[in-house]
Parts: structure tokens; C-alpha cells; sequence
């Protein structure tokens, strides 16, 4: 997974800014992102708070390992229907 160089509280801090009426092109220089960065932030993020967004973190990889545990006991059931 690609690690990112801002945390989920940096990042509801810019959009905070941006929320207060700083210009997206600006904020983006400041922080050293694209402007394009800043919008799919605002996607994923918008409207979050930090806690929220700490939750939003734990579902997904809650989510993601159980998606895992189910495609190995999907494997394993195909396994054993073809050994019968």
C-alpha cells in the first residue's frame, strides 16, 4: 500500500483551510501537492472530522483482512471440492 507523506489530521487541516476561503492553487503550493491531490482529498475526506477519519482508517483495514480471510476459505473450499 503506498504511504503517504501527510496524515489524516494534516490533511483535514488543509481542507480546513480551504474551507475557509483559501484558494485551492495556493494551499497547494504551500503544502507542496498538486491542486489535483487537494480535490480527491476533499473527496475522501470532506466534511470529516479527525476522529472520523482515524475510524474511517480502522474500517478499511479492518474490511480489507476480512476480504482476505474470506478468499482463503473461498481457496480452501475449492480446494477440497476438487479433491473430492
Amino acid at each position: 500500500m503506498k504511504r503517504t507523506r501527510f496524515t489524516e489530521e494534516q490533511i483535514i487541516g488543509v481542507l480546513k483551510e480551504a474551507e475557509a476561503g483559501a484558494k485551492t492553487a495556493d494551499l497547494a503550493r504551500r503544502h507542496g501537492v498538486s491542486e489535483a491531490t487537494i480535490y480527491n482529498w476533499k473527496s475522501k475526506y470532506g466534511g470529516l472530522e479527525v476522529s472520523e477519519a482515524r475510524r474511517l482508517r480502522e474500517l478499511e483495514s479492518e474490511n480489507a483482512k476480512l476480504k482476505r480471510l474470506l478468499a482463503d476459505t473461498m481457496l480452501d473450499n475449492v480446494a477440497l471440492k476438487d479433491l473430492l
